[in-house]
């Protein structure tokens, strides 16, 4: 077999069929990384919006409550740059169980995702961030959707590629490691997960993830396992307490330049453009979940406020109405009913009241059945959550037999 000039991240070797396959080197980097001048000032920023991000969430009156948006808007992010159509209010329909003709068929694989994550950070005191957690995440990902035919939960056999549409082997935009080097290569990354050298964690991590796209030791959902191992990370070394970062929404802003940093690595080694655009990223999101947070607060504080001036003895369960939107924002009149331990018209009364506030707002338009939402806490995630994935280009994942 052919193999071309060795490059810093590894090495593309052509095979006997005529593609050529990308060997990754281990990490770290050699030559190692370069931090200094406007990458270091960028490191430390990155640092500190982390911490306020970490802090502006310990402040919230009861943070895990406030968690579950972060994580769904991730979610949906993360899904929607590998394909998915469902937005942030189709996640919601569907966990209150608003199955309407509308909703798109692959939400299941956003709501896979969140369970992902939750079941993940769940796993981290008792194991940690390795291969076989990873395996697990991957299972729980691709459970009965689109992708669960393809060896859930095991790393894969056979050659993948990435391209547009219908390409093959040999017009691929990227080829990662045959199957046979995949278990080696995933081993050089474990290892340098537990034991990086003096690197700093937001290097540290960002390195992995690209490693991991690299390897692409799945046949499919790699790019959502490895956006998911960034959020493992940054809470298994206690930079984050919450998993508040939603950080798809920085690549999915900036799609193009995703994909293209991931592939100048390989190309030309060009590490430090990658991790720029990495640590750019998680500055950028780390002050827009710290400003979310600010506004979560202040208008938790509004609507506590109009509750105990407007419902007068009804208040206290105003109040707990107005907590549980914080964890389910779309509910009917029903679940208010078995919420408060109260008759159908008392609970139908009290929703009255908080839509004549402002508060709640119908979205059925109809007279039985009603569905009501907390569109003002929407709003503050809302940004790109209703926007129609992009059309993907050189992204996707085709699946053949070398």
């Amino acid at each position: 077999m052919d193999i071309t000039p060795t490059h810093r991240a590894g090495t593309y070797r052509r095979q006997s069929t005529g593609y050529r396959a990308f060997y990754p080197a281990p990490l770290p980097p050699d030559p190692p990384i370069r931090i200094e001048g406007d990458f270091q000032r960028l490191l430390s920023q990155a640092d500190r919006a982390l911490g306020r991000l970490d802090g502006s969430i310990q402040i919230l009156p009861n943070p895990d409550l406030f968690v579950l948006m972060y994580v769904r808007k991730e979610a949906v992010l993360s899904s929607q740059i590998e394909g998915t159509q469902s937005s942030l209010q189709d996640l919601l329909a569907a966990e209150a169980k608003l199955f309407t003709p509308n909703l798109p068929k692959d939400v299941n694989e956003v709501i896979n995702y969140v369970d992902a994550m939750n079941f993940g950070l769940a796993r981290l005191p008792e194991l940690p961030l390795s291969l076989r957690l990873i395996r697990e995440i991957h299972q729980h990902l691709l459970r009965n959707v689109r992708g669960g035919t393809l060896t859930p939960g095991e790393f894969r056999r056979s050659q993948n590629w990435i391209g547009s549409g219908g390409c093959t082997l040999n017009e691929a935009t990227f080829v990662p490691p045959p199957p046979e080097e995949v278990s080696e290569a995933l081993g050089a990354l474990e290892n340098f997960l537990h034991h990086p050298g003096d690197l700093p964690a937001l290097v540290q991590i960002g390195l992995a993830h690209a490693q991991f796209e690299t390897i692409h030791p799945f046949l499919d959902g790699n790019g959502r396992v490895g956006r998911l191992l960034i959020t493992f990370f940054l809470c298994e070394q206690q930079i984050l307490q919450h998993p508040v970062l939603y950080l798809s929404h920085f690549f999915k802003q900036h799609r193009n330049e995703y994909y293209e940093r991931l592939q100048a690595v390989r190309d030309h080694g060009d590490w430090e453009g990658w991790l720029e655009f990495f640590v750019r990223g998680v500055l950028t999101v780390s002050k827009e979940a710290t400003e979310t947070a600010r506004r979560i607060l202040d208008l938790r504080e509004t609507h506590r406020s109009q509750i105990t001036e407007k419902l007068g003895r009804a208040a206290g369960n105003g109040h707990r109405i107005l907590e549980r939107l914080y964890q389910r924002p779309v509910l009917n009149v029903l679940e208010i009913e078995r919420l408060l331990g109260i008759t159908y018209a008392a609970a139908n009364s009290l929703v009255s009241r908080l839509t004549a506030l402002g508060i709640l707002r119908e979205i059925t338009g109809q007279r039985r059945h009603r569905v009501f939402r907390y569109t003002f806490y929407l709003d503050l995630f809302g940004e790109g959550s209703n926007e129609p994935p992009q059309p993907q280009v050189n992204e996707r994942t085709e699946y053949r037999n070398s």
